[in-house]
């Protein structure tokens, strides 16, 4: 076990999450996320962590187990082409983790998922939580729509509003 990662998740204060991602930034992020699925078949999800539990520090999850943890969780996998895409964030951790279902991953490699994740953690180093979650999103939405362009019917299958976990 990391004792400075165990120190940083256990020491910090709830209320941190609620100032990196107040109601208004939720609020543009599900606007966002909407209005993206508009323009192809994929959906996309984000989820916020603050930190992770005792139990999970002590076993040495990593962020991306986690995030895979989450996606199933979430249900993302359940969309009728596997076409759902989770944006998992651990504050604590400063990570971010993309993880998407196996129809997209048949087509889009994990460097360009890398490249969101950079360009998404960039941000947030900067207290950019809100422009870095929208500029992940358009990432995101830009690489569905080459892939699984919108097809006549698209419903929307997975809830647009992030979750704060």
């Amino acid at each position: 076990m990391d004792l400075k990662r165990f120190l940083r998740h256990t020491f910090r204060p709830p209320w941190l999450i609620r100032r990196s991602f107040p109601g208004t930034v939720l609020d543009a992020i599900e606007k966002a996320v909407g209005e993206a699925e508009r323009n192809h078949r994929g959906e996309i999800r984000l989820a916020v962590e603050d930190s992770l539990p005792p139990h999970a520090l002590w076993v040495g999850q990593t962020p991306r187990e986690r995030a895979i943890e989450v996606f199933s969780m979430l249900r993302v996998w359940d969309t009728e082409l596997n076409t759902g895409v989770l944006v998992y964030l651990l504050l604590a951790d400063r990570n971010v983790e993309v993880v998407a279902d196996r129809g997209i991953n048949a087509r889009v490699s994990a460097g360009e998922w890398e490249r969101v994740c950079a360009l998404m953690e960039a941000a947030y180093r900067e207290g950019r939580f809100e422009q870095g979650s929208l500029e992940g999103i358009r990432a995101i939405a830009e690489l569905l729509i080459r892939h699984f362009p919108r097809p006549e019917v698209n419903p929307n299958e997975l809830p647009n509003r992030p979750v704060v976990l």
